[in-house]
């Protein structure tokens, strides 16, 4: 399974939620389908676990039947594909008019309507990124784009994630094969926005990826360290980065004794630091051994708490 589609299973195994939330999800979806008019409602997907999330939550949420097909293709390295469909002209205009103005004409936009309520802007970009959105390996690079049928929806999209203040981020368009690009190529942009729209599992799988190659970056600078130091090294900094996002998750830093908490922030902002350098960058300097157990009672703590979802 590609980084791509686990992402997706990911969302999909989230709740669809109640309410505006439900709405705003099912609206992201469809806005950002193929096709959503009058003559066709049609999501086309690799991903079976999401044509059958997107076959649930248009039902629920419309009230209409609908079709789900599979093609299988035997060529080498073509997936197969799923459609869904919502068949029938009486069908069709109940979606349209659950969702006024929906359509996929060139004067399409975004309606805010469907985001004014709290969690319906992760929610609308959650059914946008599983309608649209694709991430590459971050092995290979970091690259999240989503595609829009029509500049306006790019337009409206980008300047929806801009003014976002959880995310911070600043998306960038590109015009491809008939289609309008949004797309973020920044590994924190990209951690950000998976971690808004529910991954947080893929949030943290790119950001241990981005920390092992700056680690593997370091090893390459610093030639006269043993390539296994530097592993067990990145392999602690990773268990103490994800016991810091559980304190942080579950109680906040700010519950911690200053010590702590200063040495949570400092571990979390440089995964590549050993631990003597830890301790010598801390506003009171200590040894190696006092840093050591500190991150103990850190790791004790979050042992205390649930696991990240």
């Amino acid at each position: 399974m590609s980084f791509s589609a686990e992402i997706k299973q990911e969302l999909c195994n989230l709740s669809s939620g109640e309410g505006t939330q439900r709405t705003a999800l099912c609206y992201g979806m469809l806005r950002f389908a193929r096709s959503c008019n009058s003559q066709t409602i049609t999501l086309v997907t690799e991903h079976p676990g999401f044509a059958r999330f997107a076959s649930d939550l248009i039902v629920e949420e419309c009230g209409v039947f609908v079709d789900m097909e599979t093609k299988i293709t035997h060529r080498k390295q073509a997936p197969e594909s799923c459609t869904v469909t919502v068949a029938g002209d009486d069908q069709r205009n109940k979606v349209l008019e659950h969702f006024p103005g929906i359509h996929d004409g060139v004067a399409a936009r975004i309606d805010h309507r469907f985001l004014q309520e709290p969690g319906c802007a992760a929610a609308f970009l959650r059914g946008v990124f599983l309608s649209c959105g694709t991430v590459i390996n971050p092995e290979r690079e970091y690259h999240l784009e989503l595609s829009a049928v029509h500049m306006h929806l790019a337009e409206d999209l980008c300047n929806l994630l801009s003014s976002l203040e959880e995310l911070s981020i600043q998306p960038s368009v590109i015009c491809r094969k008939g289609s309008v690009v949004v797309y973020l190529k920044e590994s924190e942009a990209i951690a950000d926005f998976l971690t808004y729209i529910g991954a947080q599992n893929g949030a943290l799988e790119l950001m241990q990826v981005k920390m092992m190659k700056e680690l593997r970056n370091d090893v390459n600078r610093r030639s006269n360290c043993e390539t296994a130091n530097i592993m067990k090294t990145a392999n602690a900094a990773a268990v103490q980065r994800i016991a810091i996002e559980r304190i942080q998750k579950y109680m906040g830093l700010e519950q911690l004794s200053p010590e702590l908490k200063e040495l949570c922030e400092l571990r979390y902002e440089n995964p590549g630091m050993s631990l003597r350098e830890l301790g010598e960058n801390l506003s009171v300097p200590i040894s190696r051994s006092g840093v050591n157990h500190r991150i103990q009672k850190i790791l004790e703590l979050a042992e205390t708490l649930p696991p990240l979802e």
